[in-house]
């Protein structure tokens, strides 16, 4: 059990290991669940949910009607794991702490919160637009996609992995 413990405390561990123990994951839960890694529901779910709550007439609507039934499933069930699992893992490693920024960022950027939060609001819609256009996320797609060898997961995550260096080219202008 202190060997267990000596691990989940480490600030980083071997890439290879944490690959291998996602790749077990990934592979066990549609054995277990029935289902496949994806998360972009959770977000259309969780949104619904406290549209529901505030206010309850906008949420009596036909997308949540008939295409999208409301309630606590399987994959707000994954992002509550994933939030309590990284926030677990920081406390653990003893490097959480609340940052609107980093470094990194700030040298880019500059310091204004705003530009950061402005950025971040913006992206976050036009991907889950993308995901919900899609019909799944980036996770659905190139994490079970490219498991299942699907052709689509595996172009998909060429893609994803291309147009991530060409972003961070842009926006660091090859400074990283």
């Amino acid at each position: 059990m202190g060997w267990i413990l000596k691990q989940l405390k480490k600030e980083a561990w071997n890439p290879y290991v944490a690959g291998a123990i996602f790749g077990v994951v990934v592979g066990l839960a549609p054995v277990l669940t029935g289902n496949l890694m994806g998360s972009s529901g959770s977000f259309l779910n969780l949104a619904g949910l406290i549209e529901q709550a505030i206010a309850p007439k906008l949420a009596d609507n036909m997308f949540f009607k008939y295409i999208w039934k409301l309630g606590v499933n399987w994959q707000l069930i994954l992002l509550a794991g994933v939030f309590a699992g990284a926030m677990v893992s920081s406390l653990l490693s003893g490097t959480f702490r609340f940052s609107h920024a980093t470094s990194q960022w700030q040298e880019i950027f500059g310091p204004a919160r705003w530009k950061r939060w402005a950025l971040a609001f913006c992206a976050g819609i036009i991907v889950q637009y993308g995901a919900s256009m899609a019909g799944g996320c980036t996770s659905g797609l190139a994490i079970s996609g490219t498991m299942l060898l699907a052709p689509a997961g595996l172009i998909f995550t060429a893609g994803l992995f291309g147009s991530g260096i060409l972003t961070t080219l842009i926006l660091y202008r090859g400074r990283y």
